[in-house]
């Protein structure tokens, strides 16, 4: 900034008195200007907010927000479906509620598993309550 505005001063000696509009250059000379001089510099560049750099980290945010909000879960949801529909008669499996057993009879929308091999107990759940296959799964 090679101009510097006085918008209030005390009385001294070589500075002119009281308040003015004009700017005054660093090496404290009161220069007047006017808008019809062309060798006057204008600053018609306005900088932008938002320039390069912060709208490239932006798009970045929106792509890990997509990746961790969305492809995430449905990605889960596509790999659980995949195991319910590949069970089998005789897999080991462990429900959402923690229940293991041993599958008997898979039909549309239910299966029926055998969780009491002395009593032969058995109960029907929903295809979405398997957690996961234990005789396919190391884990």
């Amino acid at each position: 900034m090679n101009n510097i505005w006085i918008l209030a001063q005390t009385d001294s000696g070589d500075a002119p008195s009281g308040i003015t509009s004009e700017p005054i250059s660093s090496d404290e000379q009161t220069t007047t200007t006017t808008q019809s001089d062309p060798n006057l510099p204008t600053n018609t560049m306005k900088r932008n907010p938002f320039g390069g750099y912060q709208l490239i980290f932006l798009a970045m945010m929106f792509v890990l927000m997509y990746l961790i909000l969305f492809r995430g879960p449905r990605k889960k949801q596509q790999q659980h479906k995949q195991m319910v529909q590949s069970l089998a008669k005789n897999d080991k499996v462990q429900t959402i509620g923690g229940i293991i057993g041993t599958v008997v009879d898979i039909k549309e929308d239910e299966i029926t598993l055998k969780i009491d091999e002395s009593n032969n107990t058995k109960i029907k759940i929903l295809r979405s309550a398997i957690g996961r296959n234990m005789s396919k799964d190391k884990n």
